[in-house]
């Protein structure tokens, strides 16, 4: 915990060490459903360090990024994927978040296989719930099925996208949810003045064509 602590005491200063000691461990509690529990140290870091860039931006400053949140139930599929393509598309020129009312122990292995296909990797996150820091520190919440658990804050936006839940389905039936999802993202990106890495059919990796 100190080496942790010491690190994003370093890369947040203006953030009281205390109140970084009191997240971390609050996120490690967070995080008990991680599948593999090896990571979880890791996994509780990240997640501190996201609560603390979302407590640092000050999003009417002069030239900040807009920051969006996306959620669902698991955080596995739906939010992962419009995290992914918003990533994607718009690089570091927008905050991206995402995290679940009741968050699985891993991804959904078919919405990983589904946005590989798309040229985007999101392997490497991770299921978390949604946190007040986060909520409260971005322009816009997107919400996918999470109900009357999804949080609402004043002068923070919410949308709400009815997708189908890819949770217990193949590739082959995430493929259009991934799809329609990408095309959400991009009309998001535009109302937000952001625009969108290069401009193609929905699902098509950059560089690519469909058959």
């Amino acid at each position: 915990m100190n080496r942790v602590t010491d690190a994003l005491a370093h890369e947040f200063p203006n953030i009281p060490r205390t109140t970084i000691e009191r997240l971390y461990d609050d996120s490690m509690s967070a995080m008990s459903h991680a599948r593999v529990v090896q990571y979880l140290p890791v996994f509780a870091e990240r997640l501190t360090r996201e609560r603390l860039r979302a407590m640092s931006s000050d999003r009417a400053a002069p030239g900040a990024v807009p920051g969006v949140l996306f959620l669902c139930v698991h955080n596995a599929g739906r939010s992962q994927m419009a995290a992914g393509w918003t990533r994607h598309l718009a690089g570091d020129r927008i905050a991206v978040y995402s995290g679940g009312s009741g968050p699985a122990a891993d991804l959904n292995p078919a919405a990983v296989a589904a946005m590989h296909e798309a040229g985007i990797s999101i392997e490497d996150e991770f299921p978390k719930p949604w946190t007040d820091e986060v909520a409260r520190g971005v322009d816009v919440i997107v919400t996918m099925g999470c109900g009357d658990e999804c949080p609402v804050y004043p002068g923070v936006r919410v949308l709400d996208w009815e997708l189908e839940d890819p949770a217990g389905q193949g590739v082959e039936a995430v493929r259009p949810i991934r799809d329609e999802i990408e095309r959400r993202v991009r009309a998001l990106l535009a109302d937000l003045g952001v625009d969108a890495r290069g401009s193609q059919e929905p699902g098509v990796p950059m560089g690519s064509e469909r058959a």
